[in-house]
């Protein structure tokens, strides 16, 4: 008697449990889904909508390999340069001294963390490049990571919450199209060169022509943003359209340019060759893809060994050889013209 009460009492309670949760579910309102739009539109405003494709929250444990090309991805001990959508097209190993790896990244907290490192044992190229800018250098000691957006797109809202690393190497967020190049900002986080303090302080920011000018902006600015960019995290935005570009640092409007104004700064500071008195500086007209990467910018510094490249690193991490830039999410809004 006192088994078949006791296991009548379980029996009683598990189904008034399910009961009660079954009632509650009913009755409970379902949880609102909260619209993602951009940190300086609140109120979305701009009737933006967020392009999944090319945007990413870092939330998975793998890396989208659907989303995100790794560059130097490594094959049989060694890394590769051969992009999955362009196999023809020769792939940039990185700028020298400094050379892409595929290993240099994780997944971490619901973050991408882009690692810089000092690895003097790694198989680099023997290639030495004259590059566009700058000196030719051999590949040596520092490894730094590349991850470029698979799907293009053209105009929107591109907003990246970031942690630029705190070493001298720049903590990048660009793009690439046909013959352009934007690069939304090339932050130089801690530079060990006394004579460029100004570097860490320093938004960089480029519209760049390879067609006519092989490289050389169209546009650009180097402005102070009144705080010390590896410090902290900052959110980037930046509005792109036909008409020109607005740059919003946390949400504020920081500076804006006009696509007329774009030319007219080509044609008073582009003045190596005569340019086509209809020649229009606005270049980014066109698709471009994602870029995160890092490098060493020779012309700022060059770390010659690893406590140089460790120099701002905590205590705690000064012998790892490691230097993390972080990002939290990539996103990027278009209007409903451009997404249908």
């Amino acid at each position: 008697m006192k088994t078949y009460t006791f296991y009548t009492t379980i029996i009683l309670l598990a189904c008034l449990t399910i009961a009660c949760n079954g009632q509650k579910s009913a009755h409970q309102p379902q949880k609102e889904q909260v619209q993602v739009v951009p940190f300086s539109d609140p109120k979305n405003s701009g009737d933006w909508r967020l392009n999944t494709e090319v945007s990413d929250e870092f939330d998975t444990q793998e890396i989208d390999k659907e989303k995100w090309y790794i560059v130097g991805k490594f094959e049989n001990g060694k890394p590769v340069y051969k992009h999955p959508d362009k196999p023809n097209k020769k792939v940039w190993k990185g700028r020298a001294p400094s050379q892409f790896s595929g290993r240099n990244y994780r997944l971490e907290n619901g973050k991408l963390i882009l690692e810089a490192r000092w690895e003097p044992d790694f198989p680099f190229s023997e290639d030495i490049v004259t590059p566009v800018f700058g000196e030719a250098l051999p590949y040596e000691n520092i490894t730094t990571p590349c991850i470029i957006g698979r799907k293009d797109f053209k105009y929107g809202y591109i907003e990246i919450k970031s942690k630029a690393a705190n070493a001298p190497v720049s903590s990048a967020f660009w793009a690439t199209g046909n013959n352009l190049e934007f690069d939304f900002f090339e932050t130089y986080g801690g530079t060990i060169n006394p004579n460029k303090k100004h570097l860490d302080n320093q938004l960089w920011w480029s519209i760049r022509d390879w067609k006519n000018l092989r490289g050389k902006p169209t546009y650009t600015e180097k402005k102070d943003v009144g705080f010390r960019i590896a410090d902290d995290w900052h959110i980037w935005g930046v509005e792109w359209s036909e008409k020109g570009v607005k740059y919003f640092i946390d949400g504020k409007l920081f500076s804006e340019v006009t696509a007329k104004e774009v030319t007219a700064w080509a044609k008073k500071n582009r003045t190596e060759k005569p340019l086509p008195k209809d020649y229009n500086g606005y270049v980014a007209t066109k698709p471009i893809n994602l870029w995160l990467d890092m490098e060493i910018f020779p012309w700022h510094d060059i770390p010659k060994t690893k406590a140089q490249l460790e120099a701002h690193s905590p205590e705690n991490k000064k012998d790892d050889g490691i230097i993390d830039f972080e990002v939290e999410y990539v996103r990027v809004w278009q209007k409903k013209l451009n997404t249908e």
